[in-house]
């Protein structure tokens, strides 16, 4: 398939490079490979291309500092080697990025960043005053202050979610992997590198290491749900060996390279419909009948109490929710117009019904059309 017609555009990337492709395995960062990949940044910068960097390798570079041998369990240790590894981390790349004249600035994230639309945008508004200060952003995790209930879990979730708030035409995942292969290249001799996956379907995710596969290699999964936030925003997504030579360049300049995911193209996914799909923490969930579904699927509507079937959980007016068809698939998130309590009371009634109870000014829709996020079957 043809790369050309989703890259020849492109005017701003994000480039996620993970741990193993920036520390050793004896500990410590891997200067070298920092140095080349921070080389081969500054020629995307000179075709006059915007990069983010979401990096990883702040926990590794800690321990080595602290000399702790051993990857310890404990979190408080993992956070204070966090703490004093981002330091290193950076004044590694403000060191390397330096010898080409170019700023860095450090952005730190936990996932509830991203679920409050002031700070959301707060965000998106740093990224883009630092791009026009000529500074390029590097992204991580705060590993030093989060905890599970405000983690992303990983940084290619993180990427994927910082290319959709900055608007990034690609997201290019750089890791000690050549792709994504159909089947495990460790265990397998005749495993092939997959160029090119139109679509994410179950087959792929099965491939990846989904329910009911049979293997999974070294963090795809993760890598294949970032590549679904990326399709869905219209951003495409390259998964590639960071220490393959001109990795970038090659992968800028159309190559056949590591494995790409297209992005979805047939309609653009206005900025606060990614963030409800993505960027909020959902608080419950409700069950639509068969034609509810029809409706917001191929007409574009509201969802009513009377094609609400059933609720779940227990949530407040303006909590995000996920809507559930009847055979419980995911088909749509959205911003509730009312508590869990009070969609049970209105729950199947039509207008004429809602009206005589609550009174005719009372409104039934339980999720608006523009607070509502309809996903691809």
């Amino acid at each position: 398939m043809d790369r050309k017609k989703y890259l020849k555009n492109i005017k701003r990337i994000v480039i996620k490079i993970g741990s193993s492709s920036l520390t050793l395995e004896s500990g410590g960062l891997d200067i070298a490979n920092m140095k080349k990949f921070t080389g081969e940044v500054r020629n995307v910068t000179k075709k006059g291309i915007e990069i983010i960097i979401v990096t990883s390798g702040a926990i590794a570079a800690g321990l080595k500092y602290l000399n702790i041998l051993k990857r310890p369990n404990d979190i408080s240790v993992l956070q204070a080697a966090a703490s004093v590894g981002q330091v290193e981390l950076m004044k590694a790349y403000d060191n390397l990025f330096s010898e080409y004249s170019l700023k860095v600035g450090q952005i730190l994230l936990t996932k509830e960043d991203t679920t409050r639309r002031k700070q959301y945008l707060n965000i998106r508004n740093t990224i883009e005053n630092l791009i026009k200060l000529n500074v390029i952003p590097i992204i991580n995790e705060n590993d030093s202050s989060a905890v599970d209930e405000i983690k992303f879990g990983d940084n290619d979730n993180l990427a994927a979610l910082v290319s959709s708030l900055a608007d990034a035409d690609a997201l290019i995942i750089l890791s000690d992997i050549e792709g994504m292969y159909d089947k495990n290249p460790k265990t397998t001799s005749d495993a092939k590198l997959i160029p090119f996956v139109e679509k994410v379907t179950p087959d792929i995710e099965k491939i990846a290491g989904g329910i009911g596969s049979t293997f999974g290699s070294g963090g795809m999964m993760t890598k294949i749900k970032a590549a679904k936030i990326c399709s869905f925003s219209g951003i495409a997504m390259i998964i590639a060996n960071s220490r393959m030579p001109d990795v970038l360049d090659k992968i800028l300049n159309f190559e056949s390279v590591g494995t790409f995911f297209a992005p979805q193209t047939i309609k653009k996914v206005k900025s606060i419909k990614r963030w409800i799909a993505f960027g909020m923490r959902t608080k419950g969930s409700i069950i639509i009948d068969r034609g509810a579904e029809d409706a917001i699927r191929d007409k574009g509507k509201s969802i009513l109490a009377v094609g609400v079937v059933e609720i779940l959980g227990n949530f407040n007016k303006g909590d995000t929710l996920k809507v559930l068809s009847i055979d419980n698939r995911l088909i749509a998130k959205g911003i509730s117009s009312f508590s869990a309590e009070e969609i049970d009371n209105m729950k199947g009634k039509n207008q004429n019904q809602i009206a005589k109870q609550f009174g005719s000014s009372f409104c039934s829709e339980i999720i608006n059309r523009d607070c509502l996020v309809v996903f691809d079957r």
